[in-house]
Order: structure tokens, then C-alpha cells, then sequence
């Protein structure tokens, strides 16, 4: 084992000459048929799972209220297509608001028109003709004002009173709000429910949380407004977004020296702008009233603006850009040389993505077969959560032996149950089931969470693989762009998808199950939250950050395992081993050359999503008199500034993306390039001349000096 460690080094042999290698090889073999076969079956089971929820399951039970006989409020096509809003006999047995989203209110839910708007008792209505009228909408069927009051509420036919209420999620919630420190209904702080005047806050123990949920829809529907005043001056910052990378890409093709250090100036300036205008804020806000008060003690609040109005606020802003600002410029500092050879990094993938521009557009496909995953597993989800069978249990106020126990409500009527227990109610709780598919419907939504993975990180694979044959192609190619391949992405596509199915499929089997790992962990965190102890605590931090760094680094082997893949054609455990070991035998380069090439790229995202979004803030806050009339008025203008830099991000990141991936591709090529050749007349350099010039004139060091350095490197 000592004389094999000897011969070959601790990081693998080194790559020998091979006259025959022109770049991506062409006669290549299926690899890894079992995990194609797996991928194949599972992808089956996939679409079986999917065929047995749309049959089995109703999404019916998500977009419509469910009352107490199981019948759906607003459905089309059925007597209760109009009465679209349930409404609630006594909200105050009801625990909090999270009880009646869950169906499980123990009281009966009645499908109605709309929701009622003023006070009213049942007795007082009884007496007179005019509100009997209007307080029978909120009865069931059989309550007459021939019936006495006494007899209808025996029965259960209608409430004891009404409340002024609002619809949120299509029920009917009583219309609370606040006055001071006095809690009103409908305006008023006492209401009369037909045996005297209560409080208006004897409705929260009934409703608890109320003013919570009642806040988070009114900023809702706020935050919905606001998308509706400003999608399309969103749209317009997206398409100005996709045109400044697109700009940015096409500059980088011909000026990447000049453009590099250009948007390093650029990100320096605009932070600097960043902390400059928090500063000026900061300072206009010393003798606002009210302006000092800590964040700490203004506490969370559902309207994010106000916390523009503090001092504290543009502090922490203020320092957190100052403490970026000093990063990025030590950085630069630091690593100026090495910024001289990723810039000539970058000007070698301009050159490659100038001579494939479709390479640009090759993550629509991505997010389009990430968009179909998503879809498809979302509605999946919603057809299998949907697929129980309603549960009607047994309600009653009165002590009774057959309380919450499962009922029939056809024969309730004259059941046992019924005969013991006078005053209880068959009603509707929840959704379920018994059967062999309900106790099983657990691992079906499991089996569904799992493919979602399994297919998502597939197909990020497949675009990483596809790009990486694309650009070997023109790196191997002597005579660029003479000898490569007409469509090196389609042929790259057809590559990947003929003969690696299986070692993609292997790659993001191993990802999706680290995921998955790391989803149950986060479940077991949520559910244990309320019991854990210090060191259950500790433990379960631990698998955490385990877990997440395991991610990380599989992320790191399969890029470039995908990459050794489209070149060689080999396996994946063996691309993954091969591509591993020149990285250790390289790894000064790795650590330094590879990681600054990548600081550089997201130096070009943060412009972008910078520059946008600065636009975006004069723009939706209306500090520029010049938008004043042409700005949307809005609630919060923070939604369309989030959403366009969250936009511009991604827009930005699918761009950057196909850099990083020819910058990967590259750099691997190259490595290899330099142990398989030495630059003479018989085993020439595939690199370009000015990489060469700048690794071995640039820097004074030779291949040989390179190489110690490496080996140095990797031995410590």
C-alpha cells in the first residue's frame, strides 16, 4: 500500500500524454445504467402516485369552506354556489383563529351570502317581521318564526345573535379592531348576546390571536393593492434588469479587464453611496419626535415602514454596508494579483460564451423544467392532502360519554348517541380516513417531497453537465473555433441525456437525500421546539450545521464530477474521484484563483441587483420630484423595491451562472491541460496565450514552480 501511495502521490496519478484526446470523447459507453433504471422506476412511481391523488383526492376541500354537513360553500353548480362565506353560530367556542382554518370549531358552521353587519339577537329579531327576515339568512332550514325562541335554540336552528363581521379566508370573523387600550366590535365596545351587555373583549377568549390575524389581512390585502398599482412598473425593472446583464454579458466579451475593474469601482461607490444616504438619514431624524426609541422597544411590527422612521434603523444599516465596504476593499487589497489571472479567466469564458451565445439562454430551460417540477409536485401535493374523507364527529355543551367521538350523521338522529345525549350534534370536524391508502397517505406525501428533490436537483445536473461539454468542447479545440463541434450545446444536451442519464440521476440521489435529511431535521426542531432541553437543543444545532456543510460539499464534488463526466465520459464515482484528486493536486489554484473568479461574478450580480434596485427605491418612494406624478401610490413602497431585487437577483444569478460554470469548466480543463502536456512543439498547451502569459510571466513562476507550490500546498 506504501510502495502504491509512493508511485502514484497521495492525490492520485497525475495525467499522462494521450496524442488521441481532442477534447470530449465521442465513442463513449452508457454509465451508471442501475441508477438510470431506479431513476426510471421512481420516475414511474412518481406519475402512479400522481394518477392516485388526482383520482382520489378533491382541492375542492382547499379553495371552498366546509360546513357543518360537509358541503362546500360557493361551489358551482350546487345550491350553495351563492352562499360563498361560512358563517360561525358562537365564535367564542372556538379556541383561536388556526382552529377555524382547520375545520374543527365545535360549533355549527353554516354556509351564507354574506357575512352579517350589525348587531341583533335572536329574541329581539323573533319580535319583529322586518329583522326576522334578515336573521333567518344565518338559520337552517326549518326555523320558522312560528317556532318559540326557546325551541329554536334547543334545536340548534339558529344562532343566539349576531355580530358585525368581516370575511377573511372566506369565513366570517367578527369585526374587532382597536381604541386605545379598548377593544371594539363593530365600533362598539359592548355587544348584547340576548342575556345582557358583554364586553367586547370577552370575544377574545373566544377569538384569540384576533387582532393578529386581523393586522396580518389587513396588511395583506394592503400588500395585494400595492402589486396591483405597481406589476408593471415591476415588469419594467425586471426587463431593465435582463437588459443591464445582458449588456453587461455582451461589454464583457470584448472589454473584460476594463469591465471587471469598472464594476468593482462601481460596487465600492454604490455602498459607499449606501452608507452616505443612511448616515444623512440617520441625521434627519435626530430631532423627529419619537425617532430614539430602540428597535428592541418598538418590538415587531406588521407595517415594516415605521421602522424606517427610527434612528436605530439607519444605524444598523449604516454599519452593516461600512463593515461590506471593508470586506470587499481588503479583499481587493489582498488578492490584486490573483485578480490579474481571474480577470484573464473571465476574458477566456467571454471568448467561449462569444462563440455559443445560446449558452446565455440555456437557463430558460432550467426554469422551465424546474418550473414543471415544481408544478407538478405542488399539485400533487394538494390532490393528496385533499384526498381524505370527512369526519363527522359528536359536539355537545353537556357532559356526555360519546363527546368527540366519530359519527353518522344520516341516522344521528335516532342513534344511541342521539338518545343519551339530547343537546349534541353530529358535525363536521376534519378530513380523514381508515382505509389502507389514508394510513399510508403519509408515505405518499413523503415519496412526493423526496422525487421533488430527486427531479429538481436532475435537472439542475443536466444543465451543469450540458454546459460543461459545451465549453470543453471549445477549450480542447486547438483552433478556435474551427474544431469544435457545430452545436456544441445540442450535442453536449443529446450527450448527457444518451449516456449519463444514470450518473445524473446518482449525483442528485445523493444531494436529494442529504436534503431530505436536513428537511426532517428542521420538522423534528419545529415539532420539538416547545420540549426540548439544552442538549437536545445542542444536538440537533450540530446535525444541522453537519448536515448543511455535507450539502455544500457534494454540491462542490458533483459540479465538478459533472464536468469530468462530459469530458471522459466515465462513471460517476470515478469522475467524482478523478475530479476530486486534480483539484487536490491543484489546490493553490482551487483555494485562491477558482474562489476569486467567484467573488468577482457575484461582484457583477451585486452591481446589477444594486443599480436596480437603487432605481427602484427614487423611484417607488418618490424621492426624485421628476417620478412624483409618475410613481404609483402605494401602502408600502418596500413591495415592488423587494420584489424587483429579488428579481433582479435571480435574473442576475441565471447570467452569472453560465460565467461560473464556463469559469469551472475552464479552470478544470486547464489543470488537466497542464499535467497532460508541456507546452512544446509535441505536447502543446490547449490554453489560450494569455492565460499562459499571465500563470507563467505574469506571476514569475514556471509549470514546474506551479506544480511544487501545489504539492506543497496540498501536503499541508
Amino acid at each position: 500500500m506504501a510502495e502504491e501511495e509512493s508511485h502514484y502521490g497521495k492525490h492520485g496519478e497525475p495525467r499522462k500524454y494521450d496524442p488521441t484526446f481532442k477534447g470530449p470523447i465521442h465513442n463513449r459507453g452508457c454509465t451508471d445504467i442501475v441508477c438510470c433504471i431506479l431513476f426510471i422506476v421512481a420516475i414511474l412511481g412518481y406519475f402512479a402516485v400522481g394518477i392516485l391523488a388526482w383520482s382520489q383526492g378533491d382541492p375542492r376541500k382547499v379553495i371552498y369552506p366546509t360546513d357543518s354537513r360537509g358541503q362546500f360553500c360557493g361551489q358551482a353548480g350546487t345550491p350553495l354556489a351563492k352562499k360563498t362565506k361560512l358563517f360561525y353560530f358562537n365564535i367564542m367556542k372556538c379556541a383561536n383563529p388556526m382552529v377555524l382554518l382547520e375545520f374543527q370549531c365545535p360549533t355549527t358552521q353554516l354556509c351564507v351570502e354574506k357575512c352579517p353587519k350589525q348587531f341583533m339577537t335572536l329574541l329581539k329579531a323573533h319580535a319583529v317581521s322586518k329583522d326576522w327576515d334578515y336573521y333567518k339568512d344565518f338559520c337552517k332550514e326549518g326555523a320558522t318564526k312560528a317556532k318559540p325562541v326557546q325551541e329554536i335554540l334547543k334545536e340548534g336552528l339558529c344562532p343566539a345573535m349576531l355580530l358585525p363581521s368581516k370575511s377573511f379566508t372566506r369565513r366570517c370573523f367578527p369585526a374587532l379592531s382597536r381604541k386605545g387600550q379598548d377593544v371594539l366590535v363593530g365600533n362598539q365596545s359592548q355587544f348584547d348576546d340576548g342575556s345582557g351587555l358583554r364586553p367586547a373583549k370577552d370575544l377574545l377568549d373566544g377569538v384569540k390571536n384576533a387582532s393578529v390575524v386581523i393586522e396580518a389581512r389587513q396588511v395583506a390585502m394592503k400588500i395585494f393593492e400595492d402589486y396591483t398599482q405597481s406589476w408593471y412598473w415591476i415588469l419594467i425593472a425586471l426587463v431593465l434588469a435582463m437588459v443591464i446583464s445582458l449588456i453587461f454579458i455582451v461589454l464583457m466579451r470584448f472589454l473584460a479587464g476594463i469591465m471587471v475593474w469598472v464594476m468593482i469601482v462601481l460596487v465600492i461607490l454604490v455602498i459607499g453611496y449606501g452608507i452616505f444616504h443612511c448616515y444623512m438619514e440617520y441625521a434627519h431624524l435626530k430631532d423627529e419626535p419619537g425617532a430614539n426609541i430602540t428597535l428592541q422597544e418598538l418590538g415587531l411590527q406588521m407595517d415594516v415602514s415605521i421602522y424606517l422612521h427610527i434612528r436605530q434603523t439607519w444605524l444598523a444599516f449604516m454599519i452593516i454596508l461600512a463593515i461590506l465596504e471593508v470586506i470587499i476593499i481588503l479583499l481587493l487589497i489582498f488578492l490584486r494579483k490573483r485578480i490579474l489571472i481571474a480577470i484573464a479567466l473571465i476574458k477566456e469564458a467571454s471568448r467561449a460564451i462569444g462563440h455559443m451565445m445560446s449558452s446565455l439562454f440555456y437557463p430558460l430551460v432550467t426554469f422551465l423544467l424546474l418550473a414543471i417540477v415544481i408544478a407538478y409536485w405542488a399539485v400533487t401535493a394538494v390532490f393528496l392532502s385533499t384526498s381524505n374523507e370527512p369526519v363527522y364527529k359528536v359536539f355537545n355543551e353537556t357532559e356526555c360519554e360519546f363527546g368527540r367521538q366519530t359519527c353518522n350523521p344520516e341516522n344521528f338522529s335516532i342513534s344511541d348517541m342521539k338518545t343519551k345525549c339530547p343537546d349534541s350534534e353530529c358535525l363536521f370536524a376534519f378530513y380523514g380516513g381508515e382505509t389502507v391508502y389514508h394510513k399510508y397517505l403519509i408515505g405518499l406525501q413523503f415519496y412526493n417531497v423526496f422525487l421533488f428533490f430527486w427531479c429538481a436537483n436532475f435537472v439542475t445536473a443536466l444543465g451543469q453537465m450540458t454546459l460543461a461539454g459545451a465549453f470543453a468542447s471549445y477549450y480542447w479545440a486547438f483552433v478556435k473555433p474551427d474544431d469544435m463541434p457545430t452545436c456544441p450545446i445540442f450535442s453536449s444536451l443529446g450527450r448527457a441525456l444518451r449516456y449519463h442519464t444514470g450518473s445524473l440521476a446518482f449525483g442528485s440521489l445523493i444531494l436529494s437525500i442529504i436534503q431530505v435529511i436536513r428537511v426532517l431535521l428542521e420538522y423534528l426542531d419545529h415539532k420539538l421546539k416547545g420540549a426540548q432541553n439544552k442538549c437536545t437543543k445542542f444536538l440537533l444545532c450540530c446535525l444541522k450545521c453537519c448536515f448543511w456543510c455535507l450539502e455544500k460539499f457534494v454540491k462542490f464534488i458533483n459540479r465538478n464530477a459533472y464536468i469530468m463526466v462530459a469530458i471522459y465520459g466515465k462513471n460517476f464515482c470515478t469522475s467524482a474521484r478523478d475530479a476530486f484528486f486534480l483539484l487536490m493536486r491543484n489546490i493553490l489554484r482551487v483555494t485562491v484563483l477558482d474562489k476569486v473568479t467567484d467573488f468577482l461574478l457575484f461582484l457583477g450580480k451585486l452591481l446589477i441587483v444594486g443599480l436596480v434596485g437603487v432605481f427602484a427605491f427614487f423611484f417607488f418612494s418618490g424621492r426624485v420630484k421628476a417620478f412624483e406624478d409618475t410613481a404609483p401610490t402605494l401602502n408600502y413602497y418596500w413591495v415592488p423595491i423587494l420584489t424587483v431585487v429579488v428579481g433582479s437577483y435571480l435574473i442576475a444569478h441565471g447570467f452569472f451562472s453560465v460565467y461560473a460554470m464556463c469559469v469551472d469548466t475552464l479552470f478544470l480543463c486547464f489543470c488537466d491541460d497542464l499535467e497532460r502536456n508541456d507546452g512544446s512543439a509535441a505536447r502543446p498547451y490547449y490554453m489560450s496565450a494569455e492565460i499562459h502569459d499571465i500563470f507563467f510571466k505574469g506571476d514569475q513562476a514556471t509549470p514546474q514552480e506551479w506544480e511544487d507550490k501545489d504539492v506543497q500546498s496540498a501536503a499541508e
